[in-house]
């Protein structure tokens, strides 16, 4: 194996080297992670009610639920334009848990997004921190929107999503088992 024997990797010509590495650094690049570190797990959010809660607290609330996270923005045009997917699976899985935090620059383009957009059902949260904040980091949030599926217990099952219609969000859906 290439990775093991570095007299290998000399001997062999630069173009099947990477023919060789290619596939395992596209593995890697979609790797999932499973879990929040425990400073996203203590990240505050702002409730449309102005209380500060932590993400754990959102995440307790939903525990035995499955939960479609929506990362987003008014101002974002593919947010904007992924909403009708959202709304459409929400139809269609009324026993997930949507949840939606916002990365809008202040509170009132927050809110006034919600309605604008039509999103009041569901669970509203605001990023005060933005981009900068813990659980952000610890997701390497790089886009928006960016949707995530959690398991009932707040495992990610599905960890980088860009489209509301992904194969991994819409085969998670699919495939689970919901209580009623």
């Amino acid at each position: 194996m290439i990775w093991m024997n570095s007299n290998l990797i000399k001997i062999m010509k630069p173009k099947k080297l990477f023919i060789w590495t290619f596939p395992f650094l596209f593995l890697v690049s979609y790797a999932q992670k499973h879990t929040f570190s425990e400073e996203a797990l203590n990240d505050i959010l702002l409730t449309e009610k102005n209380k500060e809660v932590s993400f754990i607290s959102i995440l307790d609330e939903n525990k035995g639920r499955t939960i479609f996270l929506d990362i987003w923005a008014s101002w974002c045009k593919d947010c904007v334009v992924g909403m009708p997917k959202v709304k459409k699976l929400k139809k269609e899985y009324p026993e997930v848990s949507f949840v939606y935090i916002s990365l809008d620059k202040n509170e009132t383009n927050w809110k006034k997004g919600i309605r604008r957009f039509g999103i009041e059902d569901g669970a509203h949260y605001w990023a005060t921190n933005g981009w900068k904040s813990d659980l952000f980091n610890d997701l390497d949030l790089d886009w928006i929107p960016r949707y995530m599926i959690l398991d009932g217990s707040g495992n990610i099952k599905v960890f980088k999503a860009i489209k509301a219609d992904d194969k991994g969000i819409l085969n998670y859906l699919k495939n689970e088992k919901y209580e009623k």
